[in-house]
């Protein structure tokens, strides 16, 4: 006999799968996620490490390391997970769940990937934080130091400052870059003339891979521990430690800024700079900045020449009057400083400011920004700079940093890291526009002006391949949706030259089932490996554990009704 109140049941089921539905309820994927980690992990730890959707901190988590606010919209696709681990093991177990549970995992340090790929990606996705694996170990007996991925350039440089007033590191300027990422995609700052790259002094790294084990250089092999030093790490596992072996300074370093309007000599000074530059004492870095400005409501442009000697300003003066008398430098333009206050200065503080400040990790800091690069291997002729100078007054934005290599840069071979813009490249430009402005108009206007400006620049830099710097990231160099041979060398052959065939066969070696990957990663050599199946197991996981909580949610309440 038929149920008098069945209707009446079914209505109660309903309304009470709605309830549940609207109720906060655990989230099927933290609870699978949650189950892997304590396979190794303490619960309670392994609890605190996940930082899911519905936690109340999530939102502050994922903004603190984004530094571009391009990539912090209410569109932008978001993990349904950050793990933020404390140990190494923590991320062993992070990579084998992961990938048991079929999500990508992204894997952020500093945040300063101007395309955002540490941290976005179109498919559901975990982000592995780093953030507090950030210690720092130095030993002055072999000059070197342990740094853990998750700390700061600043933090790094405060600490060799606290060991020693003699030594430093070539890395890059800005303090908040995190260590994980400037040295896997090869690193450069103010000593690059003298030492080389960030990349030359690394000694050894410990990196967790595709199969969850710890490994360091001995055990990793040469190969690997080559691709990690210039190729971007994130293609072949997660760095944990670098060990770098730090460089002499000396006790007084010299620094200066000079500025000048077209008016003021700035074609002849800029035409005389892609020849000096990179020629002068390797103990001289110039850097020149070229900006559209106005003055007295005319629009023209200026110049800037950034720079740190090693050395005196007396050394300094009598090295450029002979060198590049255009630029009429004298001893009242210098600075002479310590080699930590030269970091500071370049890090736009003033002269003085105690160290400590480079501590400061800036979070939430984000505007918009677009970024490109080029390298120069021939001077541009002064009818060029005079045409770029219009160029630029035209589209009324964009900047150019011009960073001048050689000295010790010609010396290091292309295939010695991945890293292959060596050798015959007078200079590198960085293309850059920030704006306020939020919305997809001003995005599409400032990211186009950029690009407008990098067509214009065709001519005069490096061809066949273009040539690109990695850790300048630039989505328009190529991105791949298959993760092919062929997709993969679009990009590879402009950010790596003739080493993108070693890190493939590299990648296919160590990961051949393409688990660490993004838009712009290295490939292994076979075509379209598995990424489709990962974004299938990783719906059919979510929907089965969903179905499987309404399912008991549901029979609890009314199993003997029926």
């Amino acid at each position: 006999m038929p149920n008098p109140m069945r209707p009446y049941l079914i209505l109660s089921v309903v309304f009470f799968f709605n309830l549940y539905h609207s109720m906060a309820v655990p989230d099927p994927t933290h609870q699978a996620l949650l189950q892997c980690l304590t396979q190794s992990i303490p619960t309670d730890t392994a609890s605190s490490i996940i930082v899911s959707k519905s936690n109340p901190s999530y939102t502050s988590v994922l903004r603190a390391y984004i530094r571009n606010a391009r990539f912090n919209t209410s569109s932008t696709p978001k993990p349904l997970i950050i793990i933020t681990p404390l140990d190494e093991s923590h991320v062993s177990a992070a990579v084998i769940c992961s990938q048991k549970l079929g999500f990508q995992l992204k894997i952020r340090s500093g945040g300063h990937d101007y395309e955002g790929l540490s941290y976005v990606f179109d498919n559901p996705f975990f982000v592995l934080d780093m953030f507090n694996l950030r210690s720092i170990t130095v030993n002055m007996a072999d000059e070197t130091a342990w740094v853990g991925a998750g700390a700061t350039l600043g933090e790094l440089y405060y600490n060799i400052w606290k060991n020693s007033k003699v030594h430093g590191f070539p890395a890059g300027v800005c303090p908040t870059v995190g260590v994980g990422g400037h040295l896997s995609g090869a690193g450069y700052g103010t000593l690059i003339r003298k030492y080389g790259l960030s990349v030359d002094h690394v000694v050894d790294a410990k990196l967790v891979d595709v199969n969850g084990k710890i490994l360091d250089r001995k055990t990793m092999g040469e190969d690997l521990f080559w691709a990690i030093r210039g190729g971007g790490a994130a293609s072949f596992g997660v760095v944990l430690y670098y060990k770098i072996k730090l460089v002499p300074v000396p006790e007084t370093v010299t620094v200066f800024r000079i500025e000048r309007l077209l008016t003021e000599n700035a074609t002849n000074i800029t035409f005389k700079w892609q020849t000096i530059a990179p020629t002068t004492d390797e103990n001289l870095f110039m850097r020149m900045l070229l900006q559209p400005v106005t003055r007295n409501k005319k629009k023209t442009a200026r110049i800037s020449v950034i720079a740190l000697y090693l050395g005196d300003s007396d050394s300094l003066v009598s090295l450029l009057q002979k060198d590049f008398p255009e630029l009429s430098i004298g001893k009242s333009n210098c600075n002479e400083t310590t080699w930590i206050d030269s970091v500071l200065w370049w890090a736009n503080f003033n002269l003085g400011t105690p160290p400590t400040a480079l501590l400061d990790r800036d979070l939430n800091d984000a505007g918009f920004l677009k970024r490109k690069s080029d390298y120069v291997q021939t001077p541009i002729p002064k009818s060029g700079l005079e045409s770029l100078w219009q160029k630029m007054i035209e589209l009324g934005k964009v900047g150019m940093v011009f960073n001048a290599y050689g000295g010790r840069m010609d010396q290091i071979k292309p295939d010695e890291t991945p890293f292959p813009h060596r050798a015959g490249n007078l200079y590198k430009i960085q293309y850059s526009v920030n704006w306020d402005q939020p919305g997809s108009e001003a995005d599409k206007n400032f990211t186009t002006q950029a690009k407008l400006l990098h067509d214009f620049m065709t001519p005069f830099v490096s061809k066949n391949p273009r040539s690109a710097y990695f850790n300048y990231r630039d989505i328009d160099v190529g991105s791949t949706k298959k993760w092919s041979y062929e997709e993969g060398k679009v990009y590879g052959e402009s950010y790596f030259n003739g080493n993108y065939e070693r890190l493939v066969d590299v990648k296919t070696a160590v990961d051949a089932n393409n688990f660490f990957r993004n838009e712009q990663s290295i490939p292994p050599r076979s075509s379209s490996i598995l990424h489709s199946s990962y974004g299938s197991a990783t719906c059919i996981i979510t929907a089965v554990n969903t179905c499987w909580y309404y399912i008991v949610f549901i029979f609890s309440l009314c199993s003997d009704l029926f």
